[in-house]
């Protein structure tokens, strides 16, 4: 049985960008993880990158406003460094994603 443990962490003061975290565990070991940051724009919560594990392997989706998504294998001997990337990937970036997904909406 896996145990599972959620939690959002807000990037920002305002609360305009978080993260979402689901990680399954079983006997201390990452069994499927989703981390996922999304942003506030226009009065809308929008998925902007999200790394999961939801086709057997981890791997990273990069949305688009127009819905298209950008599939990216990750690489990793395991899902717990699998998943230490992505939360620091997206600590690091978030604001990078941000900026290029509202240029996608400008055009």
């Amino acid at each position: 049985m896996h145990k599972v443990r959620e939690y959002t962490q807000y990037l920002t003061e305002g609360r305009e960008d978080r993260m979402r975290v689901r990680i399954a565990t079983e006997k201390a070991e990452v069994v499927q993880f989703a981390v996922q940051y999304e942003a506030l724009i226009g009065g809308t919560w929008h998925p902007i990158v999200r790394f999961d594990t939801a086709h057997i392997f981890s791997h990273k989706d990069l949305m688009h406003p127009n819905g298209r998504q950008d599939k990216q294998p990750m690489a990793f001997p395991d899902f717990k460094i699998a998943l230490t990337f992505a939360i620091q990937d997206v600590k690091a970036l978030w604001r990078w994603y941000r900026k290029g997904y509202e240029g996608e909406m400008k055009r």
